[in-house]
């Protein structure tokens, strides 16, 4: 049985996320005012201040949200596993799963490096915790597992998942991510494998990140980036998931910008933005060039969790200046049609 960590973010200072503010506290051994819980009876003082103050903003909230008609229920049914969760695009499809009020199970090989990003819960807070569940509809589980291994690959990882985000990668040119054999063939291809052949049938959609130019890993300039077969082990991948008989989407961007955000908490992530390429191109075909925010990669692989118009469907992802759709999935339904229609 593989072992899991239970985190629930909590580092939206002066945010507010479907009419809920988030002013809370930071569960990382310290709350954000500095408090130190490194004596019972703080923690009692704390957690107990904690408690009033979530009992509170519950019950105002629900009576706003009833008031205005808002009122929403949480993503229950949907649980969202996230392969790569800590790298570049790993990160934001986490922060804008937890936006969007969906639960998210990530599979990391160094889980320590969510607690960094998210926070974590243990026996000390879990009653707090629980309130904050209540309110916030949010869980993000952890479970310690390297696709380039299948035995690590424990079917404990798969109960109840219902859809799969996979943006694992490595670089394209030799580097010391390369150390510990973590090659583009044994991220991109053999993790990638190993992973589609793990999944349940079960699953509703299995999203993965690829990248434009890997029908032209044999012409200029796409050679150039596949010298060490970077390319070519991606169009492996998105082969093999193809062939698998689960509904895929695949999203290929053009060269990645804005991040990675590797030394950052969740509340960096969720205040990131684009800039002024917020807009989003959206082909087929491999036939667009270009760059791609991550933030606007990641939003791409969220929304098409669920598009009908997307399952089945390869998709080129760029981004360039003007008004984007955010996280608006009619917008986003829009573009993902209009691709397939031009």
């Amino acid at each position: 049985m593989a072992s899991a960590t239970l985190i629930l973010p909590l580092a939206f200072a002066g945010r507010h996320h479907h009419g809920v503010s988030h002013r809370r506290l930071l569960f990382s051994g310290k709350f954000r005012d500095g408090v130190s819980l490194s004596s019972p009876a703080s923690k009692r003082r704390v957690l107990a201040k904690a408690q009033n103050a979530v009992n509170e903003e519950v019950v105002e909230t629900q009576s706003s949200e009833l008031k205005n008609g808002t009122q929403r229920t949480p993503s229950s049914s949907k649980l969202v596993l996230v392969v790569g969760g800590s790298g570049g695009v790993g990160q934001l499809v986490v922060a804008s799963l937890i936006q969007q009020n969906i639960k998210s199970r990530l599979v990391l090989r160094n889980p320590e490096k969510a607690t960094e990003l998210f926070g974590e819960q243990d026996k000390e807070k879990l009653q707090v915790h629980h309130l904050l569940l209540i309110k916030q509809h949010i869980l993000v589980e952890v479970f310690k597992g390297d696709t380039r291994k299948q035995e690590d690959l424990d079917p404990s990882i798969f109960e109840g998942v219902t859809h799969v985000i996979c943006c694992t990668g490595t670089t394209a040119f030799p580097s010391r991510r390369w150390d510990d054999d973590n090659t583009p063939e044994r991220v991109d291809w053999m993790g990638v494998k190993n992973l589609v052949s793990a999944l349940p049938s079960s699953v509703k959609r299995v999203v993965l990140v690829s990248s434009i130019g890997v029908t032209k890993f044999n012409e200029l300039p796409w050679s150039i980036m596949n010298l060490f077969g970077v390319l070519k082990y991606k169009k492996m991948g998105e082969d093999f998931l193809r062939s698998s008989g689960l509904p895929f989407t695949i999203i290929r961007p053009g060269r990645l910008t804005d991040g990675p955000y590797t030394s950052y908490d969740l509340n960096t992530l969720l205040k990131a933005t684009a800039g002024q390429r917020r807009a989003v191109l959206v082909g087929q075909g491999d036939k667009l060039v270009g760059e791609a925010s991550r933030i606007v990669v990641a939003e791409a692989c969220v929304q098409a969790l669920d598009l009908e118009v997307t399952e089945n469907q390869v998709y080129e992802i760029n981004s360039v200046e003007g008004e984007g759709p955010g996280n608006e999935t009619k917008k986003w339904q829009e573009l993902f049609e209009a691709a397939q229609s031009s």
